[in-house]
């Protein structure tokens, strides 16, 4: 089964529409497919439980019928670091629930995007970090860079540290999030030349346009 991490260079920087474009470009190779968040804080109350607008786009993204339970394990009501999310809601965020959601998940489709949150290094709870769910699901990462200034730093350093972390940097994709960013196509350039990785494609500044529609950006090598 095809299955990717999908994590950012930051918050705000376009990973859930990222997730759901890799959902419709799967789906274009004819796959079953499905996203999943395993940990989102800032839900509301829906039909009785809490839910997150991004895992909630991801579930709309991928095939019909799955749990929403799987899709998000830990929604958390607060807008705040996971840590904190959770213990403001007296819940505890283990790897166990998050393993099982996946197996659930895989179960019933052919390939699983995994999105994080923030970026590389925020923590999901005090004794659990990203990095550890990626270790026990033998994901390879793609990396989200947010095309805004600053975004060679970001982006070298997270890649650095899902190197030294010793996880598969299966590639990056860039996303503009600056519509007023100078020099665009330069720093691309320069990203493709200092990361460690190949490019599975660049999505445009498109603030409503719609995942299948930015599927067309994307490239992406069914080996990773």
């Amino acid at each position: 089964m095809f299955s990717i991490y999908v994590t950012g260079t930051d918050t705000g920087i376009g990973k859930t529409l990222t997730s759901c474009t890799l959902l419709h470009a799967l789906r274009g190779h004819g796959l079953r497919v499905a996203g999943m968040k395993p940990v989102a804080s800032g839900c509301s109350a829906i039909d009785g439980a809490w839910k997150n607008e991004d895992a909630l786009a991801l579930q709309a993204a991928g095939m019909p019928g799955l749990a929403y339970a799987d899709i998000n394990p830990f929604a958390l009501e607060h807008p705040l670091a996971p840590e904190l999310a959770a213990r403001d809601a007296g819940v505890a965020i283990e790897l166990l629930p998050i393993l099982a959601a996946h197996a659930r998940l895989a179960s019933q489709v052919e390939a699983l995007v995994v999105e994080g949150v923030g970026g590389w290094a925020a923590p999901l709870s005090a004794g659990l970090m990203q990095v550890d769910v990626v270790r026990m699901l033998r994901l390879p990462v793609v990396l989200v860079v947010g095309l805004r200034l600053g975004c060679l730093n970001h982006a070298l350093l997270s890649a650095r540290a899902i190197v030294e972390d010793g996880v598969h940097l299966a590639g990056w994709i860039g996303s503009q999030v600056d519509p007023a960013m100078e020099r665009v196509d330069d720093n691309i350039t320069m990203l493709r030349a200092r990361l460690p990785a190949p490019c599975w494609g660049v999505l445009p500044y498109a603030p409503n346009a719609a995942p299948s529609v930015l599927a067309q950006y994307l490239r992406i090598p069914m080996a990773a």
